[in-house]
């Protein structure tokens, strides 16, 4: 069905939990959807948030501390109302692969289960989950087990995968769980992949606006062509390291640059002060990007790690989405924790396309 066919169509609205800077909110504004709001614990989304999402409230709480009825009354949702989406991207610490501290992430795990409280509250058209492949893992443990009981048990068609945003418009390999649930017809709703992935070359680089700069490079105006420090030694380091995609090898033989934390293991670890490819998409974009030491975040030929722009741009934000924080590491952190808007986006056009043929 024609996209523009589908935003003229019908107008459904979302409500954003665990909304972060609004990557999910973005995308599915961009396809078409009215974002009513998005909820996040972090006062320092905030203003990131109203920036980029029209007409939207940004309710700074606890879903802990959230009830249902005020909720509802306060955003004035009706219950059983099928042209609602309730979205819920918890924090994924707990669950995921990366090394987090799993004791100061406890509470993420619990998540879910209150995002639940609201599903079987306001019973909405469509619910949407998207969180890191570890809680279909520990599907029984992170409560996912129960939610999708009880969703088909109340009528729901739930459609739920484990995707790679690549296969959908984001030119990143970033694997993630995706759960969609209608109560509108009997068909499952799930994203189209589309035909041609995207790679590194066809985002960033000199030839897609992003000129070149060196390490510290402090850039004050919205586009955040910002980039981190680095040392003089990590400097010669990255000098050492060949250009499109070369890793850490490039320095190990050599006694003043090697660190000893790597000594004897060239097997291991090998992502960290390597380059990303050209022609290949970019690795997870995560809350570290703009550090050279923390994965494969070095920029493809200049030696310096990733930009926040040049992140925010493989996580498909466009330019002109506009960051706001204190620190480098504020930016980054909402970047890396965003769900990418184009993904958002392509998941907001299966749910229009059904409720549009379902009515």
């Amino acid at each position: 069905m024609d996209e523009k066919r589908n935003k003229a169509t019908r107008t459904l609205k979302a409500v954003d939990f665990f909304c972060g800077g609004g990557g999910m909110s973005y995308g599915m504004q961009t396809a078409g959807v009215k974002v009513i709001a998005g909820i996040d614990y972090e006062p320092a989304c905030e203003k990131t948030y109203l920036a980029n999402i029209k007409d939207a409230k940004f309710i700074n709480c606890d879903v802990f501390e959230l009830n249902e009825k005020k909720l509802a009354k306060d955003l004035k949702l009706k219950r059983n109302d099928k042209d609602l989406i309730l979205i819920g991207c918890s924090p994924c610490q707990y669950w995921s692969i990366i090394n987090t501290d799993k004791k100061k992430s406890e509470q993420s795990k619990s998540l879910l289960v209150e995002f639940e409280r609201f599903v079987k509250f306001l019973r909405p058209g469509y619910v949407v989950v998207e969180n890191v492949p570890g809680v279909l893992r520990r599907k029984k443990e992170s409560g996912l087990e129960n939610f999708i009981q009880w969703l088909e048990e109340d009528g729901y068609v739930v459609h739920f995968e484990i995707h790679n945003t690549n296969d959908f418009g984001v030119p990143q390999n970033r694997r993630r769980f995706t759960l969609i649930a209608s109560r509108v017809g009997n068909q499952e709703v799930a994203p189209k992949v589309c035909s041609n992935k995207l790679n590194v070359s066809d985002v960033i680089g000199e030839a897609n606006g992003f000129p070149k700069v060196e390490a510290g490079h402090v850039d004050n105006s919205s586009f955040k062509h910002s980039v981190a420090k680095i040392t003089p030694k990590t400097l010669k380091r990255l000098k050492m390291v060949k250009k499109n995609g070369g890793d850490r090898l490039g320095f190990a033989d050599d006694p003043e640059l090697q660190l000893p934390c790597f000594v004897g293991k060239d097997n291991s670890f090998k992502d960290t002060f390597g380059r990303l490819w050209w022609d290949k998409p970019s690795p997870t974009i995560t809350t570290k990007f703009f550090s050279v030491s923390n994965g494969r975040f070095v920029h493809p030929e200049e030696n310096r790690a990733l930009s926040l722009r040049e992140g925010a741009t493989l996580q498909s934000f466009p330019k002109s989405f506009e960051f706001h924080g204190t620190s480098m590491e504020a930016i980054a952190r909402q970047i890396g924790n965003a769900v990418p808007p184009e993904y958002s986006r392509r998941i907001a056009l299966a749910i229009i396309e059904n409720s549009n043929g379902k009515l």
